[in-house]
């Protein structure tokens, strides 16, 4: 069977997976990039596109060491990438500025101005992402950009998704009108469905912000799904990253669609990718509309089934947070946390220190501790905020089970599950459902399938799926544990709909300190 490289652009790094269809996985390496932040507006996140290609040479050369393997062996490259993370280009796609990270948040004002419109119009599109134009979404980031760099507006040729920019490159594209466009991106973030003939109207748009005239005709291109080649890799990049050159790259996708698939993710399943950010992955047979979701959208996690997400705009940052005022680092603070019981701190946290992504996708909240007293610590602060990402993740399962989207098993993917057993039997227990994590590292198996895909090495994801995805560990709720969560649950739910929406109605909050008080002593006792 061929060898084939799936790749991986995270927030600070890229990884670089070879695996064949036989042997699996046959080695990992990973090179990192800077991310531009500002304290002075912390809503400011941008990453150079010349620094990930960079990183991504560096991390193909070092696998290919590590795992000696010739890379004229290689048979086809497949990438993911982080999103909605957006790059502006000119006439021959070479970048106007760097990219508005997915964790950039400038966009807030864009956004709800695309909302307003879009529900004063009824525009299907909006129903479709869940009511709500989020301000971490592409049009959002792409109008504030125009909006402050009219220097550079006479060279906007169009704007790409990080994926399609990447392939782009590899592929020698400088044609905007050439660009192969991935719909998971474009459909989760751009509002695109061929149900309404894909982006939503000029008119629309151009109601938005006469900036935008012409913008539909601008992002033009093919839209495809993953299981479609987006074309070759060039002479050029071949030679950088000691490749062959003419091996097929698929359509790329976002990382954690693409995580779902390399988890082992099935109709019935959500799947957790848990990292800095939390995205929520479901596929269901037929679209299933879901007020405040990330978007519901034919072919974009599966070709062959509707791809809907959701998710939590921090977790692991959050965790990092706390440990970086307590002065130590996560691993230091987190030993010993196995030891805690549901409830024992009397904290309950809401988890919005980056805004709220889903499921009222408002990014001017902020974190909120319910319950200190003079002697909590740093690390009852880490217990009760990876209780709370719990609570804020139940939200949303619960959101989707009553808009018919099935939560038949749930399986929690991403870099932070593989290191983290407290926070699996947590999610174990608010949930009060097994959760399955796969036993390894799942991170870049998604990309290293579509690559088998596109070498011919398969016919199918799910042939793929049963040779390449690995076995899982399975945490099952505990009873204890269990009813103090179904305690804990009701308050962090009133808290949650009460203080996030300007618009809520007078409820009386005066129970939940105490009943706080009473849970963590009764957890102690």
């Amino acid at each position: 069977m061929a060898i084939v490289a799936g790749v991986d652009f995270g927030t600070l790094s890229v990884r670089v997976t070879l695996l064949s269809g036989e042997k699996g996985r046959l080695g990992t390496a990973s090179a990192e990039y800077p991310l531009a932040r500002r304290r002075e507006d912390p809503d400011y996140a941008t990453q150079s596109h010349a620094d990930q290609m960079q990183a991504l040479i560096r991390a193909t050369h070092q696998v290919l060491a590590e795992s000696n393997v010739r890379g004229e062996d290689v048979a086809a490259i497949a990438l993911d990438t982080t999103g909605s993370s957006v790059i502006p280009v000119d006439t021959q796609l070479q970048p106007l500025d760097d990219y508005y990270l997915w964790c950039d948040h400038r966009a807030h004002q864009e956004a709800r101005q695309i909302t307003e419109l879009a529900l004063a119009e009824d525009l299907e599109a909006i129903h479709w992402c869940g009511n709500v134009y989020s301000h971490e979404w592409g049009f959002a980031k792409l109008l504030h950009w125009l909006r402050h760099n009219p220097q550079k507006r006479e060279r906007f040729a169009t704007a790409l998704e990080h994926c399609d920019m990447v392939a782009a490159t590899l592929t020698g594209v400088t044609d905007p009108a050439k660009v192969k466009r991935s719909i998971c991106a474009m459909g989760h973030k751009w509002m695109w469905n061929p149900k309404w003939g894909g982006l939503p109207p000029q008119s629309f748009l151009s109601k938005v912000d006469p900036l935008f005239d012409g913008i539909r005709e601008k992002l033009g291109g093919e839209y495809l799904a993953s299981d479609s080649v987006s074309g070759q890799l060039t002479e050029r990049w071949a030679a950088q990253m000691g490749l062959r050159p003419g091996i097929p790259i698929p359509v790329g996708a976002f990382d954690a669609h693409w995580d779902a698939i390399g988890a082992g993710c099935r109709a019935g399943d959500v799947v957790n990718v848990v990292g800095t950010s939390t995205c929520i992955i479901a596929m269901a047979r037929k679209p299933e509309l879901v007020p405040g979701v990330c978007g519901v959208v034919p072919g974009s996690v599966h070709p062959g089934y509707t791809g809907i997400e959701a998710g939590l705009s921090a977790t692991g940052d959050i965790f990092e947070a706390i440990a970086r005022r307590a002065g130590v680092k996560v691993s230091e603070l987190a030993r010993g946390l196995e030891a805690y019981r549901a409830g024992q701190t009397g904290l309950l946290r809401l988890t919005w220190d980056n805004g709220d992504r889903t499921v009222l996708v408002n990014p001017e909240l902020g974190g909120v501790t319910f319950g200190w007293n003079l002697l909590h610590t740093a690390q009852d602060e880490l217990f009760s905020a990876i209780e709370g990402t719990a609570f804020h993740t139940r939200i949303i399962l619960d959101r989707m089970a009553e808009h018919g989207v099935p939560v038949e098993r749930v399986i929690n993917a991403g870099g932070i599950p593989q290191n983290n057993s407290v926070l699996n039997q947590i999610y174990a227990n608010v949930f009060n459902k097994p959760v399955l994590v796969p036993d390894g590292t799942p991170t870049s198996l998604g990309s290293g399938i579509f690559a088998l895909l596109a070498a011919g090495d398969f016919k199918t994801i799910e042939e793929a799926q049963k040779n390449i995805c690995l076995p899982y560990r399975t945490y099952t709720p505990e009873p204890k544990a269990v009813a103090v969560y179904n305690q804990l649950f009701p308050l962090y739910r009133k808290a949650y709909f009460a203080l996030g929406q300007s618009s809520a109605q007078a409820i009386p909050l005066g129970d939940i300190l105490p009943d706080l008080r009473k849970i963590a002593a009764s957890a102690r006792a």
